[in-house]
């Protein structure tokens, strides 16, 4: 089968597309006719060797991808993570609660745009308790999982101002439903959070980290919830313990969920979605064989809500 390989890390171009064994199947591992794969910035700094916990290095050579869907010889419609290797290609494998069927009414790359980032978005909303009333800052807000989170903010009756950096983007957020959105390259732009805010904000969702989680962080009211799901920038929000005890700040670095909860998650996302209640901000697609040139547009930040590798049939 074509598949896309890691044989060293480095720049993108070190994805190379090439001819490798179909996976092994196996009593409890289904296989997948892969339609389309996901990408996650994560797999961008697995693949340059600079992964935020280093044992998400896999042994190469590899194939990256751990979220795809597309049919089981059945011909069922299905999602599915893959353990975090092997999307990247025609046929990928997936063991239990894996997979997950697609809901009549959701197309398959919006099924898998919301595979990860849906149950990531759902679980941070959860995870802060967003009250009615009460002002959100949500950075990257027209980024995969931003874009999802502007939607559930306003959900759940919070005033949601969206950070995102450029006027392409800033649009993007606005039509998800964000109050006000705020441009984090400009110089005032924390000035113009607190003014639109009337003060500061009630939650932060720190997508991007490094200066501009910082400069949140100080927008955030003693007593608020700091949300910290990315590292655009390269580098997370530093909170010490000590500022967060003084101010009364909750902080929340990502949310650690089962297997179980991570498929039900993904099947909430989903079962939204067709209801017409979640949408995805699906920017731009890329053919499987074009994946470094996928990985490169999201290094350079060229990128707007989540980006697709169509396989086959899309």
């Amino acid at each position: 089968m074509r598949a896309v390989l890691l044989s060293e890390f480095g720049p993108p171009d070190r994805l190379v597309p090439a001819d490798v064994p179909d996976p092994v199947t196996g009593p409890e591992r289904v296989l997948i006719d892969v339609r389309v794969a996901g990408i996650t910035f994560v797999e961008t700094q697995v693949r340059a060797g600079r992964a935020p916990n280093p044992a998400m290095l896999p042994r190469l050579p590899a194939v990256l991808g751990n979220g795809v869907g597309g049919t089981l010889a059945t011909g069922e419609l299905v999602v599915a993570a893959t353990g975090g290797l092997g999307g990247y290609a025609e046929r990928a494998v997936a063991s239990p609660p894996w997979p997950l069927p697609v809901p009549a009414g959701v197309e398959m790359a919006d099924a898998v745009a919301l595979l990860a980032d849906g149950r990531t978005a759902l679980a941070l909303i959860r995870a802060a308790a967003v009250r009615p009333g009460e002002t959100v800052l949500v950075e990257a807000a027209a980024g995969g999982v931003g874009s999802l989170l502007v939607q559930l903010a306003r959900t759940a009756g919070a005033r949601v101002i969206g950070a995102t950096g450029g006027a392409r983007k800033a649009e993007a957020a606005a039509e998800l439903g964000a109050d006000v959105v705020v441009d984090y390259r400009a110089q005032d732009w924390a000035q113009r959070v607190r003014e639109a805010g009337d003060g500061l904000v009630d939650v932060v969702f720190d997508g991007v980290g490094g200066e501009v989680g910082q400069a949140a962080l100080g927008l955030l009211g003693d007593g608020g919830r700091f949300c910290a799901y990315g590292m655009a920038s390269g580098t997370f929000t530093a909170v010490s313990e000590q500022e967060a005890a003084r101010r009364g700040i909750r902080v929340l670095r990502g949310v650690p969920v089962t297997p179980e909860q991570s498929r039900a998650l993904s099947a909430e996302a989903l079962a939204e979605a067709s209801l017409g209640r979640l949408r995805p901000l699906i920017g731009q697609t890329f053919p499987l064989e074009r994946a470094a040139d996928a990985h490169a547009a999201i290094e350079r930040r060229q990128t707007i809500g989540k980006t697709l590798l169509i396989v086959s049939g899309g």
